[in-house]
């Protein structure tokens, strides 16, 4: 062998068998790892889902699996899969490509599936001998005491309410929520062993703590009291908030004389809720908002289905004055930095009544006798990041602490303060394990994945929706949940397609077997790359080689 070849960065060696293998590790710059990233649609879930977890049980087939999976940090997966605005879907890596993965749609099948089928929730875990209370059976609460419960602690929630789920019953109608589900959802947490108290409104913290041996208490109570504005000339029983409205409509505690023409006020979610509401019950209703509909803070697609439904919605308007006739409108333009200003031009809307949707705060009172507790500006608790009052013990979330307020956060807050009260509980303190990066859309091999277009939930034809109380977005069947978990992308995390085994010009990867992933051999490995740029989900990160 001449000196030239003896000296090049690699050697030519011959193992035990007598074969020949190029032993490439000594002349390698880079090397594969496997990493784990964190898929966007995970990042962006409120509730902290492992969204991409439970829809790998999923399009296996095995939905026992993926609704396990599931409600390991959600117990609401059926209202989830109806209430929440998903923003998993708008961070999805596959809109990219050509549709976002229909994730809602998924999870609202799963929690369907579980309730026709009566799965029970997990087994609590081994009684720690610790009682804690919980105030409020909205989402934030009900999540709360169901983690609690699953770590072992027993649980007792106190409603001040005839019935259970907070404003997912009193704020949001039934054709976009049923109320069986609410029920059915409820139910299983109460058959973990919660004690649930309807009708039981709490007033003293402290003494409530002490008269029944809590060791600390969760406060979850909804945003109940509509914010009110001065309307000149105003008739008190031609005007009703919003959220008397809905709750009404709820509980039939008092009879809804709106008359035929309806004027709502506001333009958010509950505006148009309101509205929709209206409509079916045969009135004429007319949403009336200060700003322009890029400015309004409802959804699109809501405002979109109640335009759909007749829903009349006068934008850049703001009522000024009432009287026997109407309501006296002056029309606004936005200025440069899009708030609305007065144009002094007026016109008239005549209408029978007019619903004031203006947006919602929290009964603060509870907190009255809490030393040391504080409110923001906004007259919401100040809590830290283990969800803590400074009130010893006493713990808060959901719309009672500052954040948007929507029933995934609401949910999510639940989960954080059941784990930081468990390490309350046990004299610890509690520290989330840190989050890998994030799995953007550059990091994928999308030429391995075809076409495959969002599966489109059916929606109720237009007569019925305006005329019945039925829902009006009906759900996927199985085929179609199946077809919709399987446009997953995997992002960032190996689901074992066998490309990077294949692929390699080296045999410098070995695959482990089922649920094992794969490993590379690193002294056979020459770095080239082929792996990680062939990897469909960018699971493979190249590295600088040690020195």
């Amino acid at each position: 062998m001449s000196e030239d070849i003896a000296t090049k960065p690699f050697a030519v060696s011959l193992d035990v068998g007598g074969s020949l293998l190029n032993k490439t590790g000594s002349w390698r710059s880079e090397r594969p790892v496997y990493v784990d990233r964190l898929p966007p649609c995970n990042h962006a879930c409120p509730a902290g889902e492992d969204i991409q977890g439970w829809l790998y049980h999923a399009e296996e087939g095995d939905y026992r699996a993926a609704w396990e999976a599931l409600i390991a940090n959600n117990p609401l997966p059926a209202i989830m899969g109806r209430a929440c605005y998903h923003p998993c879907q708008d961070a999805c890596n596959r809109a990219q490509l050509d549709q976002a993965v229909n994730i809602h749609a998924v999870e609202r099948f799963l929690g369907d599936l579980a309730l026709a089928e009566q799965w029970p929730a997990p087994i609590p875990g081994s009684p720690s001998g610790k009682r804690v209370l919980v105030i409020g059976a909205g989402p934030s609460g009900l999540s709360a005491a169901y983690h609690l419960a699953r770590l072992g602690h027993a649980v007792e929630i106190h409603e001040a309410g005839p019935l259970p789920g907070g404003m997912m019953r009193f704020g949001i109608p039934r054709y976009r929520l049923p109320r069986e589900v609410v029920d059915g959802e409820v139910r299983r947490i109460v058959d973990m062993g919660v004690k649930l108290h309807l009708d039981s409104r709490v007033d003293d913290i402290p003494a409530l703590l002490e008269a029944g041996r809590f060791d600390a208490c969760f406060v979850a109570i909804g945003a109940h009291v509509a914010k009110r504005v001065d309307i000149p000339g105003r008739d008190a029983a031609r005007i009703v908030d919003a959220v008397s409205f809905l709750r009404d409509m709820e509980t039939g505690d008092a009879p809804l004389q709106l008359g035929r023409r309806v004027v709502v006020y506001g333009g958010g979610n509950t505006a148009v809720d309101v509205a929709r509401t209206a409509k079916r019950l045969g009135a004429e209703p007319v949403i009336v908002y200060r700003r322009g509909r890029e400015q309004a803070p409802a959804h699109d697609f809501e405002i979109d289905e109640a335009l759909e439904e007749g829903v009349v919605v006068n934008w850049l308007r703001t009522i000024t004055e009432t009287d026997e006739q109407g309501f006296k409108i002056e029309k606004m333009e936005l200025d440069e930095n899009g708030w609305p200003q007065p144009t002094g031009e007026f016109e008239t809307i005549e209408a029978d009544s007019l619903v004031l949707a203006l947006g919602q705060n929290v009964d603060q009172g509870i907190l009255t006798n809490l030393p040391g507790v504080a409110l923001n500006s906004s007259g919401v608790v100040e809590v830290g990041n283990d969800m803590a009052t400074a009130y010893p013990g006493v713990f808060a979330g959901g719309d009672m602490v500052p954040a948007e307020r929507t029933v995934t956060v609401a949910v999510g807050h639940g989960k954080k303060a059941a784990r930081n009260i468990d390490a309350f509980l046990r004299g610890e303190t509690y520290t989330p394990p840190p989050k890998p990066e994030i799995a953007v859309y550059d990091l994928l091999n999308t030429w391995y994945y075809s076409d495959a277009e969002q599966k489109v939930q059916p929606v109720l034809d237009a007569a019925r929706r305006t005329t019945t109380f039925d829902e009006v977005l009906s759900g996927l069947d199985a085929s179609n949940a199946l077809f919709e978990a399987r446009r997953c992308l995997s992002c960032g995390n190996c689901f074992e397609c066998d490309n990077c085994y294949g692929i390699c010009p080296d045999n410098a990867i070995t695959k482990l077997g089922p649920g094992r992933r794969f490993e590379f051999k690193y002294d056979y490995c020459k770095g080239c790359g082929m792996c990680a740029a062939e990897c469909p989900c960018g699971a493979i990160l190249m590295t600088p080689e040690s020195t």
